[in-house]
């Protein structure tokens, strides 16, 4: 990289950092004011921000499409926008009219505090962000050479720092910035490629005859995983929380139609991106990194910075967010509940959230070395705890007693964890039976909520409240 290219970057630094400390949290601030900025997000803030957040893992849609081509679509485009679609008709105006924080909040509601704890606990491992940590890791080690623990600890630096100083709103001002940079830079480079290379003959040309497949050259089976560990949508607490602070439940629906319409435009331009990058370097070592490798043989001086701050964006957009996220959970579900603590303390103890999941974002990353097995592990364990029993607390009349609900949720994510610790047990590296953790979790939960659920009146939960 150039000068110029690093004094772009550097720019864009001093903006982020600028925008993230405008208007630090006040001393004695309501929960509401922290945790979702005080419930006034408008559309244009909501689209902009979920959108950027939601799209935190470009370095593992680059390698999943350097890998598979364009089955890409199939396993980290479609199976999302559906659940989106879904979360966007069942969920989104209930979500925001049910006047709570956070998902642990309407546990604690539709339940009891026990099962909002455990719940709270699940979401706080959920959305330490270990992969978009790593994926700055690997940004910094390709676009400035430096060691993966030194871009992992540096980025980091860079997408919490504002959070703690100024809460749900230095995410949003942050995110709206960041979602015109992912759109440019990757609009910058698509547009690049098709000029010097030619378009769809070169790629079929130059890439294996598989990438051009719905399948990739993957099993039919291995996709379906990923259209049920994309139901994770509908407990994700990113979406929850944007719904929560829409300033109405009109702006929360709108906003993720309008957002789905801005996730596949983005789509078209990585998986395209990431097409150019097996056809111009085939043998890369590390699939992870191609995006930020097709841009360094590419791009010229300037515009290879403007690149990379679209890579940055993308993925810092997503640390700051799930940070944020996490470090909520720690400070207004967990610890209230663990220890008695009164509300006035959230601020503080949200602070100590943050830092305590910064530190096992990092070590996590540091282990995993895929983006996409981070994602496969997660979701596969939280999903199948979570998903029953958040959904009917908004869905439906049938709900769960407070004490299945909290069994529902242990005993699911314990067998899939155990499931998934399987392989590591296995001679050949497989499930056991072959069968992927998400599933038995999942079955269990949907078996228990059919044979245990009952029937409530409208609106009314187990115990008569609402």
């Amino acid at each position: 990289m150039h000068l110029v290219d690093y004094a772009i970057i550097l720019v864009y630094l001093v903006l982020l950092l600028s925008l993230g400390l405008i208007g630090r949290l006040k001393r004695g601030g309501s929960p509401s004011e922290l945790i979702l900025g005080g419930r006034v997000l408008t559309l244009p803030a909501f689209v902009a921000s979920l959108v950027s957040t939601w799209y935190g893992g470009i370095l593992g849609v680059g390698e999943y499409s350097y890998n598979y081509g364009l089955s890409n679509w199939l396993v980290f485009g479609l199976p999302y926008y559906l659940a989106a679609l879904l979360f966007a008709l069942f969920l989104a105006g209930k979500a925001r009219e049910s006047k709570v924080l956070t998902i642990p909040e309407r546990l604690a509601q539709a339940y009891d505090s026990r099962t909002a704890l455990v719940g709270g606990v699940i979401i706080f491992l959920m959305t330490v962000p270990a992969a978009y940590i790593l994926m700055l890791g690997v940004l910094c080690r390709f676009l400035f050479g430096w060691p993966m623990w030194l871009g992992i600890l540096s980025g980091t630096l860079f997408s919490v720092v504002y959070v703690f100083a100024g809460g749900f709103k230095s995410v949003v001002r942050t995110d709206i910035f960041q979602f015109s940079l992912m759109f440019l830079g990757f609009a910058i480079l698509l547009g690049v490629l098709n000029v010097e290379y030619g378009g769809f003959e070169f790629l079929s040309e130059h890439i294996p005859s598989t990438h051009l497949t719905w399948h990739g050259g993957n099993s039919g089976w291995y996709i379906a995983v990923w259209y049920v560990i994309a139901l994770a949508t509908l407990v994700e607490p990113a979406f929850y929380q944007r719904c929560y602070a829409a300033k109405n439940a009109s702006v929360a629906r709108k906003g993720i139609f309008i957002s789905i319409a801005c996730w596949a435009v983005f789509d078209f331009l990585t998986t395209s991106c990431g097409l150019y990058a097996r056809a111009i370097l085939p043998d890369l070592s590390d699939p992870v990194g191609s995006f930020p490798a097709l841009a360094l043989e590419v791009l010229p001086v300037g515009l290879l910075g403007l690149f990379a701050l679209a890579l940055l964006a993308t993925v810092m957009s997503t640390v700051d967010s799930y940070s944020f996220l996490a470090a909520s959970t720690f400070g207004n579900d967990i610890m209230p509940r663990v220890s008695n603590v009164p509300k006035s303390r959230v601020t503080t103890l949200t602070r100590y959230g943050l830092v305590l999941s910064t530190v096992l974002a990092v070590g996590t990353a540091l282990f995993f070395r895929s983006v996409v097995d981070i994602w496969h592990a997660f979701g596969s364990i939280g999903t199948p705890a979570l998903l029953v029993p958040v959904f009917f607390s908004f869905v439906g009349r049938r709900r769960l007693a407070p004490r299945m609900a909290l069994a529902s949720i242990i005993s699911c994510g314990f067998i899939s964890s155990v499931w998934y610790l399987s392989r590591y047990f296995s001679s050949d590296g497989s499930y056991w039976l072959g069968v992927e953790p998400i599933f038995p979790g999942l079955a269990l939960s949907i078996l228990l909520f059919v044979i245990f659920s009952r029937r409530t009146g409208s609106g009314a939960l187990p115990d008569g409240r609402t």
